[in-house]
């Protein structure tokens, strides 16, 4: 099994993702889904959460050997960058969504010095919009951010012409494709409500899919 298929079934077992092709989510923007994510939950389940941190870990070393700090985005990413800072040794701090309006005024918080090498570790990308935007407040900070590791990512459209016009590459633990195959083969969902599930993910503003 691939650590990017464990963490499927992982997430899946502790309901941090809910498939529902018959039966949609409505998210804040109105945008009707078929797929409902909270890896929050991963927190509260330590054999998931040694999994998630093992992997993000390895994720960072593999593709960021030269990173000297781990900053998590505001708020869901804060606590696998500490934890994963932790295990590496390495420090962390965090970005905020907006500037305090008091004290300090930080935006980001933890001490980062212009130049220093960072790693940006997020819970799930969907059209990029937040982690870019942590993103680009380190870089106004100086920092050099080699890129973003996340739990789970939504592969939608948007999201990866986003971060590629941004020149920042994301790698994630468990993607979309490989959760709608986890489910078909564990029962969660009919084999035939993948089609449902990819025309969602091609364009999450046309409805149609509900029909297919």
């Amino acid at each position: 099994m691939t650590t990017s298929e464990q963490i499927a079934r992982d997430l899946l077992d502790i309901g941090a993702v809910f498939l529902r092709p018959d039966d949609p989510f409505t998210w804040a923007s109105g945008i009707k889904s078929p797929i409902y994510c909270d890896n929050r939950l991963t927190l509260t389940s330590p054999a998931v959460r040694t999994h998630v941190e093992e992997g993000l870990v390895a994720l960072v070393r593999e593709h960021y050997p030269d990173v000297e700090v781990l900053m998590g985005t505001s708020t869901a990413g804060i606590a696998h960058a500490a934890i994963c800072g932790h295990l590496m040794g390495l420090p962390m701090g965090y970005v905020r969504s907006s500037s305090k309006d008091h004290g300090r005024q930080n935006r980001i918080e933890g001490r980062l010095e212009a130049g220093q090498k960072v790693v940006v570790v997020e819970d799930l990308i969907s059209t990029g919009g937040s982690c870019l935007e942590v993103v680009e407040a380190l870089r106004e900070a100086g920092a050099q951010v080699l890129g973003v590791v996340s739990i789970f990512t939504y592969g939608l459209r948007k999201g990866i012409e986003r971060f590629a016009t941004a020149g920042v590459e994301n790698h994630s633990l468990c993607d979309f494709d490989t959760v709608c195959a986890v489910a078909a083969e564990t029962g969660a969902i009919r084999p035939d409500d993948i089609a449902k599930l990819k025309r969602f993910q091609s364009n999450p503003e046309d409805a149609s899919w509900l029909g297919v």
